[in-house]
């Protein structure tokens, strides 16, 4: 494996080499998959001005992720450690143990603003390492004690257990939390998102947010062109986002960039090899699905969304929480949520 020079531009590597300690765990939960420890010597990334995303930094304390996701954009972050983008991306875990301490380090810096850091918009912070880990408790630690802004996007149940702590930042500052949930069929999520929780455990976690005072949006990403877009489904998917209490809904239809295009587009042909030549005509102008594709997608989304009373995410959504000695019953109010702005 390939540690050194990870800043892909002869900047200086990302972790330090002699203290990378690799460990494959013998439990049923991690069977297959081996952990890479290492000491990052940085933790803030700022992302690429060329991105589409709505924010400018981001924390991600793991590479490599164990929800396995066949569509996953991340697959080819893989590819800079000399390991394949396919199953290594799904067993081969990096796990960046100093990231609590580096964090707060990083955010007591002069140079450091207090900008909004997005979370999980790489690999998912509560995959299932996160349970071995417990990486996630620090670093809500340290933006909370800097009163920085955040926001956390997860297919995770386990962002459950830090609940508290998501109580107690949200009191200081704007803090955005969304849940992706890109449809509703348990057949397409078996095969698709394999070691993720199911949409509904995911929509347990929307509802169970929502009780205790916290408002969550849904991510309903990805819209799977030609098994997940139906009419039918795609209303399903919005009425089961609506009646867990979700403050928005917003859709984001599949995009395939290199690495997860291979992988995905092998996954089809065992799968659904009557589908590789339509998602070929799709894709043919790159990863983004069609402009047409994408607008008829988010227009019926949006229509089923206003009949189930639940919207887009707003911009500026993020909220700040009253402490609470006690989490108010039932669902949140809007005025209670703190929501997360999407693209």
């Amino acid at each position: 494996m390939r540690w050194e020079h990870l800043g892909g531009d002869g900047s200086a590597a990302l972790f330090d080499t002699d203290a990378v300690v690799t460990r494959t765990v013998d439990t049923p939960e991690f069977r297959g998959v081996t952990f890479h420890e290492v000491r990052a010597r940085s933790i803030l990334n700022r992302v690429p001005g060329a991105s589409r995303m709505p924010f400018d930094w981001t924390v991600n304390p793991y590479r490599g992720c164990t929800h396995a996701c066949v569509y996953c954009f991340a697959r080819r972050t893989h590819s800079y450690l000399d390991l394949d983008t396919g199953r290594d991306f799904d067993s081969q875990i990096v796990v960046k143990t100093n990231a609590p301490q580096l964090l707060r380090r990083e955010l007591a810096s002069a140079r450091w603003r207090g900008e909004h850091i997005a979370m999980g918009t790489n690999v998912d912070c509560y995959q299932r390492a996160e349970g071995r880990y417990r990486l996630m408790p620090g670093i809500l630690t340290a933006l909370r004690d800097f009163a920085n802004p955040f926001s956390l996007l997860t297919k995770g149940t386990l962002i459950l257990r830090d609940l508290d702590l998501l109580r107690s930042a949200a009191a200081v500052t704007e803090v955005g939390v969304a849940v992706s949930v890109g449809f509703t069929d348990e057949e397409l999520w078996r095969t698709v998102e394999p070691g993720a929780p199911a949409p509904e455990r995911r929509l347990d976690v929307v509802r169970a947010l929502s009780g205790h005072g916290i408002g969550v949006g849904v991510l309903m990403a990805p819209v799977i062109p030609f098994l997940g877009d139906s009419p039918a489904q795609l209303r399903a998917t919005v009425r089961a986002v609506a009646a867990a209490g979700a403050t928005s809904v917003t859709p984001l239809t599949l995009h395939l960039r290199p690495g997860a295009r291979e992988w995905f587009t092998a996954w089809l042909a065992r799968h659904h090899p009557h589908l590789v030549r339509p998602y070929e005509n799709l894709y043919a102008d790159g990863p983004y699905a069609p402009t047409w594709y994408q607008r008829r997608i988010t227009g019926q989304v949006h229509e089923l969304a206003a009949e189930y009373g639940i919207g887009p995410a707003r911009a500026g959504g993020g909220r700040r929480l009253p402490p609470a000695a006690e989490p108010p019953p039932g669902p949140a109010r809007e005025d209670q949520g703190v929501q997360l702005t999407l693209p």
